[in-house]
């Protein structure tokens, strides 16, 4: 049941013990290694001797991707270049992208935490997993590879794309765990369908997904298509990669692998540490890396943290599903809407597929919504009568629930692009 069960069920006294020990030797690392942290300890006054307790973790500065940006590629890199064995990156999509390097010891560390999200998703050693994660820079596809491989596990490298490949491979190979984006799952569900291929029908039995936010609905839509278990993984490139966080069996929550990240959730206007139970904006601090250590990095992620013990048995602090980015929340008419808010509301209609997009736009002084949101084949050829129906129930349904109105438009199956990585549901047109 427990990969590490010493330190995922550990007693919350040992586990603070473990993590100011961490904490205190991270903050004396990035301060003699690191220039950038040196510095600014010393405009605030700062030294690593003032970190005496947990409670001294709201004393430190926070860092931001722009900080990780602006000291690119290894500026914030504490160890010799002779010392790093790999180096990841982001997509850059929005700048320069966030380079990670990583000791020989760091990829250690994070195949552990992956092999404790798979072992909870699962997996063991007779399992044939299936990695459709980009296998490159990106930290998902190396990452999943390196903690199955810890477990003991045969590994079909299969990257994403070529989705047809996919299928056939699960068919041929006889896969029993697939590794990929939500949105991808879904994509591969659908090129199966189209092959007349009954996924349900081969081995698969569990899917480990992450890298971009997915909401309950999401999951249950993912489960019936597959016919398979649909476990979570949660990380970050600032981090490690996938492994900060992962699902159990019981899947009320995330257990975080809080000996390696220190979390914390902080207002994201005010940057006040709130009390658990408190949605905010996820703040970690890395407890053991060593190339690239970050002090209370801001995720930017909106969650909720909780203190409990599992019914898994576990007794690493939990972190909820990520309700959304605090940069991606959208502001409509003065109302906050989430994406992930309008995903659920989508799905909980009868008649449409999970595939969509959110387009905002400034008509004046005003601002609009309009959802493309795709129809199921039935749907749409019954004609204009029961796309305007659902359209208007779909309507109703976001202005009762959320309160603003949207316009909502049914499209045909397949106009909606579909993604083999990070799907990007949302076009904000004001800010173009």
């Amino acid at each position: 049941m427990y990969w590490d069960k010493e330190h995922e069920c550990m007693s919350l006294e040992e586990m603070q013990k473990l993590q100011l020990k961490g904490l205190q030797e991270t903050v004396k690392w990035v301060y003699e290694k690191v220039p950038f942290y040196k510095n600014t300890f010393e405009d605030m006054g700062l030294k690593p001797g003032d970190i005496k307790s947990l409670e001294d973790l709201a004393r430190l500065p926070f860092t931001v991707k722009t900080d990780l940006r602006d000291n690119y590629p290894f500026g914030l890199c504490a160890v010799p270049m002779s010392e790093v064995v790999r180096i990841h990156a982001s997509s850059g999509t929005t700048g320069k992208p966030i380079t990670g390097p990583y000791t020989a010891e760091d990829l250690d560390q994070w195949a552990e935490c992956m092999a404790r999200n798979l072992y909870a998703a699962g997996v063991r050693s007779n399992d044939i997993c299936q990695n459709a994660y980009g296998m490159g820079l990106f930290t998902g596809g190396l990452g999943f590879h390196q903690g199955a491989n810890k477990i003991g596990v045969a590994v079909i490298p299969a990257s994403s794309g070529q989705t047809e490949r996919q299928v056939i491979l699960m068919q041929d190979f006889r896969s029993t765990a697939l590794f990929c984006t939500p949105s991808y799952a879904l994509t591969i569900a659908e090129r199966a369908e189209e092959m007349g291929v009954d996924v349900r029908a081969l081995p698969l039995r569990v899917g480990v997904f992450g890298a971009e936010p997915w909401t309950d609905e999401m999951r249950k839509e993912i489960e019936e298509r597959l016919g398979i278990k649909a476990m979570e993984a949660y990380g970050l490139t600032e981090l490690m990669g996938p492994g900060v966080s992962f699902d159990c069996p019981e899947q009320n929550g995330l257990h975080v692998n809080e000996d390696h990240v220190l979390p914390e959730v902080i207002d994201p206007v005010t940057e006040e540490v709130l009390p658990l139970g408190t949605m905010g904006e996820l703040v970690f601090t890395a407890l053991q890396r060593r190339a690239m250590p970050v002090i209370r990095y801001r995720t930017r992620d909106m969650t909720t943290l909780r203190r409990e013990k599992c019914e898994c048995g576990r007794t690493l602090i939990k972190m909820d599903k990520v309700y959304g980015r605090s940069d991606d929340m959208l502001i409509i008419s003065g109302v906050n809407v989430f994406p992930s808010q309008i995903e659920s509301l989508l799905l909980e209609v009868e008649g449409v597929e999970p595939q969509y997009v959110i387009i905002v736009r400034k008509k004046g002084y005003l601002d609009s919504m309009n959802i493309d949101v795709e129809a199921k084949k039935e749907v749409y050829e019954a004609g204009k009568e029961k796309i305007v129906e659902i359209q208007r129930k779909v309507e109703e349904k976001i202005r009762g629930i959320i309160g603003i109105g949207a316009k909502v438009r049914l499209v045909a199956p397949k106009t909606i692009a579909r993604s083999e990585g990070k799907a990007n549901r949302v076009f904000d047109e004001r800010k173009m």
